[in-house]
């Protein structure tokens, strides 16, 4: 019997473009024109429609290969903290963190409207300054202080040090999250959003029955997109530093660290964007590292998570049929 469902998860109809992400008890799922939130709470399901206006449609040029990766990454990044604070807001009273001073500060002088986009901004900024002191900062801090114990050790090498580091921290984060018992809840709707997505590649109805079989490990998640992130800027860098003059020197190799980040969230973007459209040995073998960072992501959802993603799935799904093919 496994051997057959295993099988069967390989025969997909076709690839969606639709793409989701887990919030605090819902759903986000964005499909090629419009983008929907369902989240469950005491009194039900809560869900909220927006239609997509893509800031390529504007200025053509952003969507062009190594220019819509950077775009993408950002847009995702606001709409993703703008659902997550929506699904907040839904969850009971109780359940409600109290809002830290800063964002007390910005609710008590400006429209609620208002102070919302400033702590979301707020927040998407402090994500990208978390992010590179992680794994920007604090790699090539720790690689600067191992020229100490190999002083002989030449620019590639520094680079491959860092790039280990870089790769400890970044699964040693994603181990520490998953302790978390509201992130646990919503890595299993992560599961949710994956299977969902499986069962309608496969041109399956989206039943909890036919979804609950579903494989929880996607090929085009996010964790896979970070993962390549993370292996990209290590060989890209340690191609580029190998140039340098004075390769040890700390500020000059966190500032090329920082010039060379849009360069590798594009190449990031393009090469998980290829191994998602296609299915052969190379795309199976890239796409591997970032199933088995899953098993950390995603967790198996009940039956109340599935329903949540098979109603945000059904609300983004184009009428014009094969529209959203990947």
């Amino acid at each position: 019997m496994k051997k057959q469902t295993s099988a069967a998860e390989e025969q997909l109809c076709f690839r969606t473009s639709i793409g989701g992400q887990a919030l605090l008890e819902g759903i986000l799922m964005r499909g090629p024109q419009k983008q929907a939130i369902v989240c469950r709470t005491p009194d039900g399901l809560v869900e909220k429609i927006d239609e997509l206006h893509l800031v390529k449609d504007k200025h053509p040029v952003l969507g062009w290969p190594l220019v819509r990766g950077v775009v993408t990454f950002l847009d995702s990044m606001v709409k993703g903290m703008q659902a997550l604070t929506y699904s907040a807001d839904l969850l009971p009273i109780e359940e409600q963190g109290e809002p830290d001073k800063l964002d007390q500060w910005i609710e008590a002088h400006f429209s609620e409207e208002k102070a919302k986009s400033i702590i979301i901004g707020v927040a998407v900024v402090l994500g990208i300054l978390l992010a590179v002191g992680l794994f920007v900062l604090l790699p090539t801090l720790l690689g600067k202080l191992s020229l100490r114990l190999i002083p002989s050790m030449s620019s590639f090498g520094l680079s491959m040090v860092e790039g280990v580091i870089r790769i400890v921290i970044f699964l040693t984060y994603l181990w520490g999250v998953t302790r978390m018992q509201d992130v646990a809840r919503m890595f299993a709707y992560h599961g949710a959003e994956h299977k969902t997505i499986f069962c309608y590649e496969k041109g399956l109805p989206l039943t909890v029955e036919n979804v609950r079989v579903q494989s929880r490990f996607h090929p085009r998640c996010g964790t896979s997109f970070l993962f390549v992130v993370v292996m990209i800027s290590i060989l890209v860098f340690a191609a580029v530093s190998s140039l340098l003059t004075h390769w040890n020197n700390f500020w000059i190799r966190f500032g090329l660290h920082l010039l060379l980040l849009p360069v590798i969230v594009a190449l990031s973007y393009e090469l998980n964007r290829w191994v998602g459209r296609h299915d052969n040995a190379l795309s199976r073998v890239l796409s591997a590292p970032g199933k088995w960072l899953q098993r950390l992501t995603t967790n198996e959802p009940d039956d109340g998570m599935i329903e949540c993603a098979i109603r945000a799935l059904e609300l983004v799904i184009p009428e014009e049929k094969g529209s959203d093919t990947w």
